[in-house]
């Protein structure tokens, strides 16, 4: 990994046999850091022990063990002279936590920094490291941003322990693998990347490695920091991985030859490789009976052609093509128009900025008033707009019709690149009427279809087209007739 712009300078390799000088190179260490706690236990005059740790880090059940409590604290008031060593601190400790001995400086720091007890031993130049990781962190609980209306109501946390526990509860196979990496020469970030051995294809997991293997960087706070570093085109407006905080969707995925990437700290894991269509797949339609899911697909496609063409589609056709307008409707669209200053294209643009302010700030803001400002923001500047004669009546509903329809596409990391496509569409839509829309969606075609997903074709598999693997994507086959996403894998070779 990159080196850090301010490295940390150890003032030597390893500790020393003295207690007084270990204290003191980590106090140089960890100077002005008042998180790190320095316990030192005296069990006689001539033997004693110093604990260091991070406050809130560690869990302090570990000190309250009986074993610990009537091995240390009892000795320390022992007049007898207790066997202090390795061995014998070992096999007190290791009942509690696994532990560990280490003699480098640099090791013993950045395993503190992790939550490790370190115990030192007077006359002892190594270290005893003892996993006491115990800091508070959320429960598990239900999506926030992925609501279910039937399956699992469990979520991700920003722990990664609870979150392969998740995965593992549900996928309970030896061939499950997570394979754990760190990430960031200042955060040391832990990441698992997950897959199930005998159902990934080797020459996909081979890839992942090696471009994760190419991450330089000094932080990893999120998993969308490792995103951009992997994916094939970080210049696209599409994802080429998808992101959820639902185990079972992790764990669907891992089944069908899938890689999922696990960030500390992050309840959102990377899934990998995926397609076009996976935009429009949810959860929910294969815990429903195929027809009602098929249904419900048809709809997201439907509102998704709206959200991305009705504001194009309305200013090319009443700037350029009104002959296209029934006669009787014709009129009513120009009289709305009467007074509006602005041709229908700043009109539109306008609008569409409006409405994504209004819900960028729904976002932003509490929960208790967030949906209040949009909606009630929405309705108030709407019908504001209208009657001071700033844009029309029509407008502020094919806005409106709009904005509804992008929230049909169940992941939101896939509805960004149709909001973003819409501003463009627009502009050359009202520069070139439908000529222009036809001439945007070539562009976006071509650019989709030259698109991979680590090796596997964006618009498979339609394009390349397969016959025998559209029974997860137009529609919702029946369970028995369903294809897995293997299918698709082992379509093509994967480019390297």
């Amino acid at each position: 990994m990159r080196a850090s712009r301010n490295p940390v300078v150890y003032p030597r390799e390893t500790i020393g046999a003295g207690l007084d000088e270990n204290e003191a190179l980590l106090r140089q260490l960890f100077a002005h850091c008042y998180d790190i706690v320095y316990q030192r236990v005296e069990l006689s005059d001539a033997c004693a022990i110093l604990m260091v740790y991070v406050d809130g880090l560690i869990d302090k059940n570990v000190f309250q063990s009986p074993l610990f409590q009537s091995w240390v604290l009892e000795k320390a008031h022992s007049g007898a002279k207790p066997a202090v060593d390795h061995p014998t601190v070992k096999e007190h400790f290791s009942v509690v936590r696994p532990i560990r001995g280490e003699s480098s400086l640099r090791e013993i720091t950045e395993s503190i920094l992790q939550a490790h007890l370190a115990v030192f031993i007077q006359g002892e130049s190594e270290a005893l490291l003892l996993d006491s990781s115990g800091w508070e962190h959320r429960a598990v609980d239900e999506p926030a941003s992925e609501m279910a209306i039937r399956g699992p109501r469990e979520s991700f946390t920003e722990t990664l322990q609870v979150n392969t526990s998740l995965i593992r509860r549900r996928i309970q196979t030896p061939q499950l693998k997570l394979k754990p990496i760190k990430f960031g020469t200042m955060t040391k970030t832990n990441v698992v990347i997950a897959y199930v051995e005998g159902q990934v294809r080797p020459e996909l997991l081979e890839l992942v490695m090696r471009r994760l293997d190419g991450v330089r960087t000094e932080a990893v706070l999120e998993t969308g920091y490792i995103e951009e570093f992997i994916e094939d085109q970080s210049f696209s407006p599409f994802p080429q991985t998808i992101n959820t905080e639902r185990p079972d969707i992790v764990a669907a995925n891992l089944m069908e030859g899938k890689i999922a990437i696990l960030t500390d700290g992050a309840p959102q894991v990377l899934i990998l490789p995926i397609t076009f269509w996976t935009a429009f797949q949810a959860a929910e339609d294969y815990y429903e009976r195929f027809l009602y899911a098929t249904l419900v697909r048809w709809t997201r496609y439907i509102l998704f052609v709206v959200s991305l063409y009705l504001p194009s589609l309305y200013v090319a056709v009443t700037t350029f093509h009104p002959q296209l307008l029934p006669t009787n409707f014709l009129p009513n669209i120009t009289s709305a128009r009467e007074g509006v200053p602005f041709p229908g294209v700043i009109e539109a643009l306008l609008m569409e900025f409006l409405f994504e302010g209004l819900r960028e700030a729904g976002v932003r803001l509490p929960k208790a008033v967030g949906s209040a400002v949009s909606i009630v923001g929405a309705l108030v500047i709407g019908e504001a707009a209208v009657k001071a004669g700033i844009v029309s009546a029509p407008m502020v509903i094919i806005v409106s019709i709009t904005g509804i329809a992008s929230f049909a596409i169940p992941r939101y990391n896939m509805s960004i690149p149709f909001r973003i496509l819409r501003f463009p569409l627009l502009i050359i839509s009202g520069a070139l009427g439908l000529y222009g829309i036809a001439l945007g969606t070539l562009v976006i075609l071509v650019h989709m279809a030259r698109l991979e997903s680590f090796g596997v074709p964006y618009l498979s598999p339609i394009a390349p087209f397969r016959p025998d693997q559209i029974k997860d994507v137009l529609i919702r086959a029946p369970r028995l007739k369903l294809n897995s996403f293997k299918a698709i894998l082992r379509g093509k070779p994967l480019r390297r």
